[in-house]
Formats: C-alpha cells, structure tokens, sequence
C-alpha cells in the first residue's frame, strides 16, 4: 500500500471524527512516513511498519477524549426551526426520563463491577490480616502454656496465609480482566460516535 492509499483509507475511517483532530493525525502520519522514507525505507514498506489502518483507526479513537466524541455528535447540523423546539421541548418528559435512566445502568455496572473488585481485595487483606494475627496470637497462647491452643491458632493463620496467596493471584488476575474489559466497552462506546462510511 503506498502513502496516499493508506491516508485516504485514513482519513475515511476518521470520518466522525472532528476535522482538527483528522488534519492533525494525518499530518503526524504523513510525516512518520517521510521520515521513514528519508531513512532508506520503500514507500510500502514504511506504510507497512505503520501497521494496518484498522489498527491505527482503533489507537486514534482510543486516544480521542468521549466527551470531544459526543460534543461533535450532538452538534446540530443546522440550526433548529422553531417547530423541531417546541417538539424537543413536548418530547422532554420522554427522552429525557430514557437518557437519565441510560445513565444511571452506565453507572450503575461500573459501580457493581468494582465493588466486587474491592470485595475481593478486602477479602485478600482480611486473610492477610488473620494470617499475621493468627500466628502472633498462636504464639502468646503457646508461651503462656495453652501449647495446643496456640498450635492450632498459628495452624488457622497458617491457612490463611496460604489462601491469601492464592486469593491475591486471582484478585490481581480479575482486576487486569475488568480493567481490559472497562476498555474495551469504553472503546466500543467512542466507535458508536464515529460514524463508519460504506467503502467505496
């Protein structure tokens, strides 16, 4: 593909976006092309180290602030005639009530998402907690002479800190799946206001 092909099909992907933000990541492309070319590299073969154009389309909308993507959306195309504001203005009961309540099932996932992540690790520092404890207190029952008692209180902490090991690895493990998955649902969020053209 050579550099003209590959900023068109650029520059077509980024459709949605605000035309600064077009102008100002074709320009950066263009000049990474031509530096690489300056380099001693083919024309292909620059556009290629780049990478593919649905790649770069992806890392662009991802960098794109969502509150930028939704002011551009919104942005009314022309200016509004005074029956389209007396019908937004009857239709507000309506949409409004739906908007709130979009919202408010956004919010509301996020916050169940990582209120389980934070039970998790509670339960990670109570082990924590137990283990120390358990092992600290096992000892003062086994030198005050309760031998048996201690021994099985240093045994329950014992327990403790070995689930605590394994619990932290699991914790650490879900909480890289919700962080990747709040990613890629904030992605496909951003791609809903980019608006995809039909390839020629």
């Amino acid at each position: 593909m050579d550099k003209q092909t590959f900023l068109a099909q650029l520059r077509k992907g980024m459709s949605g976006l605000p035309q600064e933000d077009v102008e100002e990541r074709l320009t950066f492309y263009s000049e990474m092309i031509d530096d690489r070319m300056e380099e001693g590299c083919a024309e292909a073969e620059a556009v290629e180290e780049i990478g593919p154009v649905e790649e770069v389309l992806a890392q662009i909308v991802a960098d794109i602030p969502l509150t930028k993507l939704v002011k551009k959306k919104m942005k009314p195309k022309h200016t509004l005639k005074a029956w389209e504001i007396v019908l937004l203005v009857l239709g507000s009961p309506l949409w409004l009530s739906l908007l709130v309540s979009a919202a408010a099932i956004v919010v509301s996932f996020y916050v169940v998402v990582w209120s389980v992540i934070l039970s998790l690790w509670l339960v990670e520092s109570a082990l924590i907690g137990s283990a120390l404890s358990g092992v600290v207190l096992g000892t003062v029952f086994a030198c005050r002479g309760n031998v048996l008692a201690g021994i099985a209180v240093i045994g329950v902490g014992l327990a403790c800190a070995g689930l605590s090991i394994f619990l932290f690895f699991g914790c650490k493990e879900v909480t890289k799946g919700i962080l990747r998955l709040t990613g890629k649902l904030l992605l496909a969020l951003k791609t809903c206001f980019v608006k995809k053209e039909a390839a020629a």
